[in-house]
């Protein structure tokens, strides 16, 4: 995946699947055996109609760097009818951000041997399509890839990449002594002021993207001119994965978007005494993220009128720090706003009743921007279940000194997200992407096709 590096195994307490699934979680596993046509291993009859959903992470899950994981073809031949249709409402959530929906759509079809949709990709960008009132603003943005093209596709008309900003404004980049330019011109059109920042992913040259955003950023938006005494609160920044690492071929993690925005934030701090303040953060494992990604699967399930709700999401990923972490805050985010829901119906039967005048607050009267744009969820719970083809890895070695504990040192995740334990318990280990699929269907009490294809 690409993710935050996992926080040391020996710091968490792993959960313990229960006893009939064990064998599921330990490496090398064989899949579950399969049931009597029509009835599952408990006899019960089966269903052909899901209430469920699956949220797959890519690296990590199906590949590493360029290379197929072992398993994931089969796996997704599980996922089709005899029709070669998806029997399940399928969307793909990854934080990687340097390419247009399409064509990641266009790879994992190459990897899985599948048809997918672009329909079917949540890139770590994809909720910026909700912030439309930055939509008709001047918005800088910074990361790599056909980035004047993704930016136009989620919505912006008037992109402006750090290039740019550079040949209009050239005595502002001068970290790299043979990029200094030898003859400054005054900028042959002028820029209008910028409104807002979007960091898509991790740029190329960190030393000019940095010294630009600061730029924008201490003058209001014309970097043109000298540093502003007052430019608190800065112009409104946006930023799409989070991730501080993320596993490719190496045997290593590498440094991701998070390590560049760890950069900024403290170069800003270091410089101003403030925090960087972000309008947004998208991307794992941010809740505005996984309510998107809902959003596609009920998308779907609608557009093959299935008439039963999606009432589960099934978040599979590699990483305890993005996947798990993020699939079990929006969890966490379901329930409460069902019990929200509960007691707000039981203040307003009471009320109906005649009691005494009851009111809810305006925080639980009002849904946030994301909520209203993309309707209220149907789903009521997300389960994280987490493969061991990735950046987690069961095999890693526990110190003899046990007592040390989980502290805020070792948390791998953004600056603005407050580290819980139990948000990197995983419902369920697995050793792969196939032995995931197997286990939810037998969770789920689901035949999609007795006779799947085979590749």
């Amino acid at each position: 995946m690409r993710g935050m590096l996992l926080l040391p195994p020996l710091l968490l307490r792993r959960p313990r699947p229960p006893p009939g699934l064990r064998r599921l979680c330990s490496a090398g596993a064989a899949s579950a055996a399969p049931a009597a046509p029509g009835k599952s291993e408990t006899g019960s009859q089966l269903n052909i109609q899901p209430t469920f959903g699956f949220l797959f992470d890519i690296d990590g899950v199906l590949v590493r760097g360029k290379t197929p994981i072992p398993g994931a073809r089969k796996a997704f031949q599980k996922l089709l009818n005899s029709q070669g249709e998806f029997s399940v409402p399928v969307v793909f959530v990854t934080n990687a951000g340097n390419c247009l929906r399409q064509k990641k759509a266009d790879q994992l079809y190459h990897i899985l041997g599948v048809p997918i949709s672009q329909d079917q990709v949540m890139m770590s960008h994809s909720p910026l399509r909700m912030f439309r009132r930055y939509h008709d603003k001047c918005v800088l943005v910074s990361g790599q890839g056909p980035l004047l093209d993704i930016a136009k596709h989620v919505g912006f008309c008037q992109p402006i990449t750090i290039d740019r900003l550079r040949e209009n404004f050239p005595l502002l980049d001068m970290v790299d002594h043979d990029r200094r330019p030898k003859v400054s011109h005054p900028p042959e059109v002028e820029l209008p002021k910028i409104e807002a920042i979007v960091l898509f992913g991790e740029p190329v040259r960190w030393e000019t993207n940095l010294q630009l955003i600061i730029d924008v950023l201490l003058t209001s938006g014309y970097p043109g001119n000298p540093y502003a005494q007052a430019t608190h609160p800065h112009i409104p920044v946006l930023a799409c994965n989070m991730d501080l690492m993320w596993m490719a071929e190496a045997q290593s993690p590498r440094f991701g978007h998070g390590t560049f925005m760890v950069c900024l934030e403290n170069i800003y701090k270091k410089i101003t005494g403030k925090e960087l303040k972000y309008e947004a953060l998208m991307g794992k494992p941010s809740e505005l993220t996984y309510h998107y990604a809902e959003y596609l699967i009920r998308t779907q399930a609608t557009a093959k009128q299935w008439k039963k709700p999606i009432q589960t999401l099934y978040a599979i990923g590699d990483n305890l720090m993005t996947d798990i972490y993020g699939a079990n805050l929006y969890n966490r985010y379901l329930q409460e706003k069902n019990s929200r829901r509960g007691s707000k119906a039981r203040i307003q039967a009471k009320a109906a009743g005649g009691s005494r005048s009851a009111t809810v607050s305006q925080e639980e009267e009002l849904e946030n921007t994301w909520e209203s744009e993309l309707a209220p969820a149907t789903a009521t719970s997300c389960r994280s279940v987490l493969v061991c083809t990735g950046v987690y890895s069961p095999h890693t070695e526990v110190p003899s000194d046990t007592r040390e504990c989980i502290t805020e040192t070792v948390f791998h995740g953004h600056r603005d997200f407050r580290f819980d334990p139990a948000l990197v318990e995983p419902n369920h280990i697995v050793p792969d992407v196939e032995a995931a699929v197997d286990l939810i269907f037998q969770l789920e009490n689901f035949a999609p096709n007795e006779n799947y294809r085979t590749p």
